[in-house]
């Protein structure tokens, strides 16, 4: 039987289990990177980066975590937070790489220019409303742990999200064959 989230964690607290912590890498690294890799607009180098510290953060602060939500929207949040200090030191937002963009293949889109069309009009999002779909949509929280996440209210997690959606449609529409 495979443990669960809960169950590793219990044993990094009260084992200070560090395979129990790998495993809890493991299983949620790849979608922590995916975020973050939307979020810092496919800069692969700095979305590794930035999970890397999202888990060393996660593991110093493990005694934090309190349960109330999933252990992957406690997560995100952190992964959330490292990237809004990283854009605050930098001030700036990161542009897309389109060549390391269009070289990644990813299976759920078979049509690489559409993949390539999606990215690109994610990143064109204002970053509230490319953050609540990355969330809710790609990585499947409700929208009440995406609201835990971004620590807004419940409300402007949906309409960022309905917003979001519709600029969307609007660009692929625009952007697809004559």
């Amino acid at each position: 039987m495979e443990l669960t989230d809960a169950d590793l964690v219990a044993r990094v607290l009260v084992d200070d289990d560090q395979h129990a912590f790998g495993e809890l890498v493991r299983r949620h690294q790849s979608s922590v990177r995916g975020l973050l890799r939307q979020l810092a607009r496919s800069d692969f180098a700095l979305a590794d980066d930035l999970a890397q510290e999202t888990f060393l953060r996660a593991y110093k602060n493990v005694r934090s975590f309190r349960g109330e939500a999933r252990f992957s929207t406690w997560l995100y949040r952190i992964a959330y937070n490292c990237f809004r200090e990283h854009a605050r030191r930098r001030k700036e937002l990161v542009g897309i790489d389109e060549e390391q963009l269009q070289s990644e293949h990813d299976p759920q889109v078979a049509d690489p220019g559409l993949r390539y069309d999606l990215m690109h009009a994610l990143s064109l999002l204002p970053l509230p409303e490319r953050t609540a779909i990355l969330l809710c949509c790609q990585n499947g929280l409700s929208h009440d742990e995406a609201a835990r996440v971004l620590e807004i209210p419940l409300g402007t997690v949906k309409t960022n999200v309905l917003r979001g959606r519709e600029k969307l449609k609007k660009m692929l529409t625009a952007w697809g064959p004559d």
